[in-house]
């Protein structure tokens, strides 16, 4: 998961596996060029990239990597983990050849992959100031049915829906955040009013606001 996504753990049974924080600048002694983790699909915030079901040899060699993980981080001191750091490439690499197999993303055009990217960090940037596909499509200096053609075959959803994905998640962000009214998020949001971001969460969350706040207290998500 990428910072600041909301979400819940729903286990129907005991669960057994490894999870792993750390920060956004976590690799920086380590890589030259930062933005070498947006590489991966699973750190789009996506949830449908986010979950994997691996093959018994896949998931073998990878239960083996976190095993290393967890030894290593047994032996050195927080100082000194530069290995762990290599391991969890290790990891990354691992888990996105597993995806790889299953899309034609990278292979059939790496032109494509660095669009798609290079949209995804600019709703990132921009997704309280810009709605409109077509307005991301012009910073890209493509029309917005590529934009569009390029979203729908590639991550299964269009160009408009990513957007507005983006501001529901952050929008859940905030209400969470018991401190802030519902009007102080639709303003921090660039909503024109409070009136218009309720019908926004509604049409999309199939609920209003208020009522998804009142779920979180009732049965409190997660933040990372």
């Amino acid at each position: 998961m990428i910072p600041g996504q909301v979400h819940s753990w729903n286990f129907e049974s005991e669960p057994d596996g490894y999870l792993i924080n750390f920060s956004t600048s976590y690799f920086s002694s380590l890589l030259l060029k930062q933005e070498y983790l947006d590489k991966f699909s699973f750190f789009s915030g996506k949830p449908e990239q986010q979950v994997l079901l691996l093959k018994e040899v896949e998931s073998t060699k990878i239960t083996s990597i976190f095993e290393r993980i967890l030894k290593e981080g047994e032996l050195v001191k927080p100082a000194d983990d530069d290995l762990v750091k290599v391991l969890l490439l290790q990891l990354f690499i691992e888990v996105a050849r597993t995806i790889n197999n299953a899309s034609n993303l990278t292979a059939a055009n790496p032109y494509n992959h660095t669009i798609l990217r290079n949209f995804q960090h600019l709703i990132e940037e921009n997704y309280t100031k810009l709605r409109l596909p077509k307005q991301y499509a012009a910073l890209l200096y493509i029309t917005p049915n590529h934009l569009n053609a390029l979203c729908n075959d590639f991550l299964g959803a269009s160009a408009g829906k990513l957007i507005r994905d983006r501001i529901i998640l952050e929008a859940k962000r905030l209400l969470i955040n018991l401190d802030l009214r519902v009007a102080e998020i639709a303003e921090k949001l660039n909503f024109e009013d409070q009136s218009y971001f309720v019908k926004f969460f509604k049409k999309y969350e199939g609920i209003t606001p208020d009522k998804f706040r009142k779920q979180y207290i009732t049965t409190p998500y997660g933040t990372e």
